[in-house]
């Protein structure tokens, strides 16, 4: 695969998870009768459409999203008279009287949409566990694409773990707070004095089995400085070699990361060194690790989507100043940057298998930021009819328990003025991203 492949293959991923994104909302819609005029893929001109009963099915040319039209997503509001009407639109200045243009020109779009008699297929006239059906079914969709993929992942390629086999050799033994190359100064590193390679698989360690770097590493610190017979495959031939380890300082490491001291400087510790470090190689889990690890990158997901602004204050400051960029947020120029290197990689370590369990993991984690995203309670987000639903649901339930009248459909088109102000947050979002990704990419390297 090279670096164009790698951006189709993810660019085919998002385009059919949008798709099926938004069946899951066209599936309950049609369902429960609510009549669906459109359905398409992509923003902008059309490429391509078909009519089927109510509906028209196509492709935009901007594959950037998709949606679906669905009638009477606004409630009509409560009918007045044309004084009234007219007396209001005469009050309709300022600030006050832009948010009720805003909302009324909303109410009158989505009227507009409904002819008589159809007002039992409007999305309005839904109960509010149907609304709940059809706003949840888009994100859902996503939700189960990215747990399918993760499960195919973790199941039959495997997730990263140190193996026995060794990729690092260290040529010498450098002190623990310099990174240099190695002079004719520098004592040369037992694993290069023993003769041990790249590539090699640790088989034994003094008689003892090695199935992972834990064990290889266990076996280290418990051997001390004292010579130690190793065995190891390489290239398929058995090879025995002797190695003496020696005290160095190195740094202390805990949960993966460095430990600092009080002043910021890495702690070290003096321990027995050898010089050798693991290859990663894809180990198949069960099942049962699915879950968790759904669970653990959903979490992260949402803690990224909960600090997103001050995050885009940083990769603002960092395009226009000189501080790091942030790597935890990246636009979908960002996203095809990753999938062309990963597609690259040239390596005798890092094969097909490697390559399209990172590219499916980089899809499955794209439909999860989508899940996420769509449930920010704001419209024009999935989250934002979900809010709208639910409170009318709770309004509706509250009269009931009080013996009052039903208050009615909720007039969500009060919140159109919110709405522009996230839509246009979204569209500085995504032009920022996609400048910082232009003149400040994040990369793989």
């Amino acid at each position: 695969m090279d670096f164009g492949l790698g951006v189709i293959f993810v660019a085919l991923g998002l385009i059919v998870s949008i798709a099926l994104h938004e069946i899951g909302h066209l599936v309950p819609a049609k369902l429960f009768g609510v009549k669906v005029s459109q359905y398409f893929v992509g923003f902008g001109k059309t490429l391509w459409s078909t009519r089927r009963g109510d509906t028209e099915y196509g492709v935009k040319a901007l594959p950037l999203g998709g949606y679906v039209r669905m009638i009477g997503m606004f409630s009509p509001g409560k009918p007045i008279s044309a004084d009234a009407a007219a007396e209001a639109k005469l009050r309709r200045r300022g600030l006050g009287g832009m948010i009720d243009s805003m909302a009324s020109d909303a109410r009158e779009m989505s009227a507009a949409e409904v002819t008589p008699g159809e007002e039992g297929r409007a999305f309005y006239s839904l109960t509010t566990p149907k609304k709940l059906a059809v706003m949840f079914g888009g994100p859902v969709v996503n939700l189960i694409i990215a747990t399918v993929l993760f499960a195919v992942i973790l199941t039959s390629f495997g997730t990263a773990t140190a193996s026995n086999r060794l990729a690092g050799i260290s040529a010498c033994i450098l002190p623990a707070t310099e990174s240099r190359d190695c002079t004719s100064a520098d004592p040369a590193a037992p694993a290069t004095a023993a003769g041990l390679e790249s590539g090699d698989r640790v088989l034994s360690w003094n008689g003892v089995a090695m199935e992972n770097w834990d064990d290889i590493s266990t076996a280290i610190r418990a051997g001390g400085t004292q010579t130690a017979t190793v065995v190891v495959d390489r290239a398929g031939q058995e090879v025995t070699l002797t190695v003496t380890p020696v005290l160095a300082e190195r740094p202390v490491v805990a949960d993966g990361s460095v430990v600092l001291d009080a002043a910021g400087r890495p702690r070290t510790e003096e321990v027995p060194f050898v010089g050798v470090g693991p290859r990663y190689e894809l180990v198949p889990q069960p099942i049962s690790s699915v879950p968790p690890f759904v669970g653990t990158v959903l979490a992260g997901t949402f803690e990224v989507v909960l600090s997103l602004p001050q995050r885009l204050v940083s990769i603002t400051q960092s395009v226009f100043g000189t501080q790091e960029r942030d790597p935890g947020v990246v636009g979908l120029i960002g996203v095809g940057r990753f999938a062309g290197e990963i597609a690259s990689i040239d390596s005798a370590d890092y094969g097909l298998k490697e390559r399209t369990a990172d590219l499916l993991s980089l899809i499955a984690s794209l439909n999860m930021a989508l899940f996420v995203f769509n449930m920010v309670p704001l419209l024009p987000l999935d989250g934002g009819h979900i809010a709208g639903a639910l409170y009318e649901g709770a309004r509706r339930q509250l009269a009931k328990l009080r013996g009052r009248p039903d208050p009615g459909h909720a007039d969500t088109a009060k919140l159109m003025p919110l709405t522009y102000v996230v839509v246009v947050f979204m569209i500085g979002m995504s032009l920022l991203l996609a400048f910082a990704d232009i003149v400040k990419p994040v990369t793989l390297g």
